[in-house]
């Protein structure tokens, strides 16, 4: 995907029902940014803030989310940085590349939460399928939680 993508951003307590293209809302309350997928498929991205999750940058005119979205779950498949209200289009990841992000993501979680530091000398092996579920159905409680 080649072309330019320009987001307003609105800083809301709340996150609307209804999401309009283009914008991305920042509930800084509730430590979350959300825009529907820059690809046009219509898809809601959640970006949860936290240190394990992404870092919003606002240089008071424009906003930033780092690292890049990927949205690996969604049928389009779309990776974008969003830097300064502009979409910068990133390369398609293979599923390779999305089960070791996955991995990363897993291990940096649990090496925040996990204050023991022996904990994080090696990094985890791929957990087995029952671990993943308990591990997606932990965070999507969390995120029920702290989105109000």
């Amino acid at each position: 995907m080649s072309r330019r993508v320009t987001l307003k951003h609105e800083f809301v307590e709340y996150i609307p029902q209804s999401l309009e293209e283009g914008t991305i809302y920042i509930s800084m309350p509730f430590a979350t940014a959300v825009h529907r997928c820059c690809c046009g498929c219509g898809q809601e991205v959640v970006t949860p803030l936290s240190p394990t999750d992404w870092a919003l940058i606002f240089d008071g005119e424009t906003v930033s989310l780092d690292p890049s979205v990927g949205n690996w779950g969604f049928k389009c498949e779309s990776h974008y940085w969003i830097r300064r209200n502009c979409v910068e289009w990133a390369e398609r990841w293979t599923p390779r590349q999305i089960a070791d992000g996955r991995d990363r993501d897993r291990w940096r979680k649990t090496s925040q939460i996990d204050h023991d530091p022996s904990s994080i000398r090696h990094r985890p092996s791929r957990e087995s399928e029952a671990g993943e579920l308990e591990h997606r159905l932990f965070w999507r409680v969390w995120r029920w939680f702290t989105r109000g």
